[in-house]
């Protein structure tokens, strides 16, 4: 249900066209009758349960408010990108994110005002497939996991691994931690409420190559060619 995350940036990666990316894409999604009817699953929730959840949320809340809450859910983040800045050797991102790190949880009261991008700290986005990538690890086959949304042979295990960076999984009050993680899906998917209206042809086939193109130009630091 996650999907749309990958919309903007898409339309942010300069250098490789969505046209142009189609045809390897395609040839990157060898499970693909397997994968459409998850998709259908997952588009199906998404439309009659979390997007009205998010529109509700967007309409109720007010707009100081859903920033902050935004804020503070980036700023949790920022744990998993210092993680693997370190494991892709990266001392310059590292030091960024820990000092963004620092002074949003204190100075941006733990978060809910981003100090960091205001004094010039611009945000990491790092996670334990990209770094695998990073070190040469191939992505292998598209994957639509159920709830979950696209990933790819790679990625998909590699989630997992970036749980130990969540907070979530250090909770010992079941509803307090239930309530988090609910409040926090549902932030993201009012935040890309307006990425809808990207999506162009068969759903399916956009989102997938919107995925695998983001993923290539996130791995390799926006160093992406067109080789089409």
């Amino acid at each position: 249900m996650r999907w749309s995350r990958y919309l903007v940036p898409l339309c942010m990666s300069a250098g490789v066209t969505l046209a142009s990316f189609a045809v390897q894409a395609a040839e990157d999604d060898p499970w693909e009758s397997i994968n459409r009817p998850i998709f259908t699953f997952n588009d199906t929730l998404d439309t009659y349960a979390l997007k009205p959840l998010a529109q509700g949320y967007q309409a109720v809340t007010p707009q100081f408010l859903e920033n902050g809450i935004h804020n503070m859910f980036r700023n949790i983040g920022d744990v998993g990108n210092l993680a693997n800045d370190i494991l892709q050797a990266k001392p310059r991102a590292a030091g960024i994110d820990t000092a963004r790190l620092l002074m949003n949880t204190t100075l941006g009261l733990a978060g809910f005002f981003d100090v960091g991008t205001k004094m010039g700290l611009q945000r990491n986005d790092e996670d334990f497939g990209q770094t695998l990538g990073y070190w040469g690890v191939g992505s292998g086959p598209y994957v639509m996991l159920p709830l979950l949304g696209p990933s790819t042979l790679r990625d998909a295990p590699a989630k997992y691994v970036d749980s130990y960076t969540d907070p979530y999984r250090y909770m010992n009050d079941v509803p307090a931690r239930n309530s988090t993680i609910g409040v926090d899906i549902i932030d993201t998917r009012a935040s890309l409420l307006s990425a809808d209206k990207l999506i162009r042809g068969d759903k399916y086939t956009f989102i997938r190559n919107a995925y695998l193109q983001n993923r290539e130009f996130k791995v390799k630091d926006g160093q992406v060619e067109d080789d089409f």
